[in-house]
């Protein structure tokens, strides 16, 4: 690997580090697997499969992180899920 590979690979790491955050769903005891499962698919654009594996670990592990990307990207969906009654904070 040349040096200027190198430094590419380490500015491409270190660029992932510094822009991704997550949006982080925590378990309540008030919405139904049905519910959370359609809203993961609405606004994080889920397959049905990921939303619903999302909704189990969620539920067993009593939160789970549901997208990863830049904050920027991450607010607008972070609010839609909580206008929707739903626990999340990006991290």
């Amino acid at each position: 690997m040349s040096t200027k590979e190198k430094i590419q690979e380490d500015v491409d790491v270190l660029e992932q580090e510094v822009n991704q955050h997550e949006i982080i769903l925590f378990n309540d005891d008030v919405n139904t697997f049905d519910f959370v499962i359609d809203s993961l698919i609405d606004v994080c654009d889920h397959t049905p499969e990921q939303a619903e594996q999302c909704t189990y670990l969620v539920h067993y592990k009593g939160k789970c992180a549901v997208k990863t990307g830049e904050y920027e990207e991450l607010k607008p969906k972070c609010s839609r899920l909580l206008s929707r009654g739903l626990s999340a904070e990006i991290v």
